[in-house]
């Protein structure tokens, strides 16, 4: 099955969403009608509560019709102002989620069921594990280029996706594997790259995390038709992921999943060891 993002549009904090998008404008519509009636219990019009929190008559309303995502700020604003007793407050966190692309928050949930993370990547570090300077650096290359407000978009998603990682509780197990080409490529320039090989070396020390690399100079490599993530839930079926140039897509065909199985395995036969990859990652770090 395939999943496609919706694109963000320009705005001034608080993003609009297209129809398509239909969970994201579900939970808007949602937060718009509470906000709505706490308003009205206070005896406010929109205009005035705009002016209470700092926002435009236009900007209240757009919230309300579910048509733009609030900030943080706005919802605490509001809250306070409203007295809503923290109702609108405790809306903050559907919000933050919605305001991601969909197939973001597609991806976030089967990770979140995951028992095993394993990802083979050839061209950059792993979003999972990638840098804020250096994610930022990967989606500033983008052509077309994206606008101010799609990166930090973009940004707030992946490092929200990060959590899985450094987050408490019981986390997956995580396997990386990465083509050398990809840690010598300077993606942001060299002192960006020094920090994420540093964050490599930090993450690769996690008792539930184990980083490979596979050398430039290896003879064969299984993964040449391009990286792939494979996702093995708790309920004991596995789904892939691959995202390559404009096409996101999530895998359950059970042939395929057999296909990206072996060649992972073989990947993972022909990097080197997870101990050797690390000494190997400080050896890059030297260079850089």
């Amino acid at each position: 099955m395939g999943v496609t993002g919706q694109g963000p549009q320009s705005g001034d904090g608080m993003e609009p969403y297209g129809a398509d998008d239909e969970e994201s404008a579900a939970v808007l519509r949602t937060v718009g009608r509470v906000l709505k009636a706490c308003r009205e219990r206070k005896g406010l019009t929109q205009a005035e509560l705009g002016a209470a929190i700092g926002y435009s008559e236009e900007q209240v309303s757009s919230v309300e019709r579910g048509r733009r995502a609030p900030s943080a700020a706005f919802l605490e604003a509001a809250d306070r102002v409203l007295d809503a007793g923290g109702l609108l407050v405790g809306l903050k966190k559907d919000v933050e989620q919605a305001r991601y692309p969909k197939k973001v928050r597609d991806l976030a949930k089967l990770e979140a069921e995951a028992v095993e993370i394993c990802a083979y990547d050839n061209s950059v570090v792993n979003g999972l594990l990638q840098t804020e300077e250096y994610l930022r650096a990967v989606f500033g290359s983008r052509r077309p280029a994206f606008s101010e407000e799609e990166v930090e978009r973009l940004v707030a998603a992946r490092l929200a996706r990060q959590g899985i990682i450094d987050g408490k509780g019981t986390t997956p197990a995580f396997s990386f594997v990465h083509d050398e080409a990809a840690l010598r490529r300077p993606v942001g320039g060299r002192m960006v790259l020094r920090r994420q090989l540093e964050r490599l070396l930090h993450v690769g020390q996690m008792r539930n995390v184990e980083i490979q690399v596979l050398p430039l100079d290896s003879d064969d490599n299984a993964g040449l038709d391009g990286p792939f993530h494979l996702l093995r839930l708790k309920e004991g079926t596995t789904v892939g992921h691959s995202d390559i140039q404009l096409v996101s897509r999530l895998i359950s065909d059970r042939r395929e999943i057999q296909i990206l199985e072996l060649r992972y395995g073989i990947i993972r036969a022909q990097a080197l060891t997870p101990r050797k990859s690390l000494a190997y990652i400080e050896k890059l770090l030297g260079e850089t």
